[in-house]
């Protein structure tokens, strides 16, 4: 494998949150995954003899497949768990039956709290692959397609409609501190965590506003994500109504620059919060968005675990 430079800052032992990952350590995540990306080969020993648990307690296309690929690709293996954490047992105690069994744990799971009591009792890194308040690794994945389709980050626009929740939060923690200003269009009750918004703004430029059009203007990048998140179903009915002028339609898109692309962390239900004529556009980078995953995610473990 190629020898990996130190980082010269420490990062954080676990990946809770996006910003465990100092501005440092996020620009050479992004670098390593440039690198794992253009000679996986080079990287495949580095989990051999290592064993993660994946803990899923909601279904999972992408993260799954990515992250279990992910493992394998670099040499090592994983055990897969689905179901609800903490009730059969408390949280304290799966953690600790695990890290004494694998060498890290990555969680999909509903609650933060739940990421984090995982965190509190592992003596090994813990992996947030999806909480109600962040989702890293989704982020990790839209940065370097930006990065790959644009050539640089500095300047950029990215225009995040609709709901403002996890991926948006994530979005706008990372993307800030690389020079990205991100414009949030949302209905008024459906805004990002006002706390997550004055963090995202100690590193850059953010805008949140009700208007879509005018979150779009300029944007080199537009983003949407399903109105109705998994454990919100009840709720369906009503965010139809409530989000309805914030679909990712033609008209919306071209109000963006002429070479703007349009990206979604899947799955997206067409017909409500994007059309298929956006998603089927050339200028569609959702694809790439979803094998990044891969890439970005065997950075993290190979920085985290090697």
């Amino acid at each position: 494998m190629a020898a990996i430079p130190a980082l010269a800052k420490p990062y954080a032992k676990h990946l809770t949150s996006d910003l465990d990952l100092s501005t440092e350590a996020l620009a050479y995540t992004l670098d390593l995954a440039g690198r794992v990306k253009r000679t996986p080969t080079r990287f495949a020993r580095t989990l051999a003899g290592r064993y993660l648990s994946l803990l899923f307690e909601k279904p999972s296309l992408r993260t799954r497949v990515t992250f279990e690929l992910a493992i394998k690709q670099l040499g090592g293996d994983a055990v897969t768990c689905a179901g609800s954490i903490g009730e059969r047992e408390p949280v304290k105690d799966v953690a600790r039956n695990l890290d004494r069994w694998t060498h890290a744990i990555v969680a999909r799971v509903f609650l933060q709290t739940t990421i984090d009591e995982l965190a509190k009792w592992s003596s090994v890194p813990v992996i947030n692959a999806l909480s109600d308040l962040y989702h890293p690794c989704q982020a990790l994945a839209d940065i370097l397609t930006l990065k790959e389709r644009f050539g640089r980050l500095e300047g950029l626009k990215v225009a995040f409609i609709g709901d403002g929740n996890n991926v948006a939060h994530s979005l706008m923690l990372n993307a800030t501190r690389l020079g990205v200003h991100v414009a949030v269009g949302t209905p008024a009750r459906y805004a990002p965590n006002a706390g997550i918004v004055a963090q995202a703004r100690k590193f850059g430029e953010v805008t949140v506003t009700e208007d879509p059009a005018v979150a779009v203007e300029g944007a080199h990048c537009v983003y949407t994500d399903v109105w109705t998140s998994m454990g919100q179903e009840a709720e369906a009915g009503r965010r139809a109504r409530i989000f309805a002028p914030y679909q990712v339609n033609q008209a919306l898109f071209d109000r963006a620059r002429h070479d703007a692309i349009f990206m979604h962390c899947l799955p997206a239900k067409r017909g409500q919060e994007v059309t298929d004529e956006v998603m089927e556009s050339p200028r569609s980078a959702v694809f790439d968005e979803a094998e990044n995953r891969l890439h970005v995610q065997k950075a993290l473990l190979v920085m985290l675990l090697s």
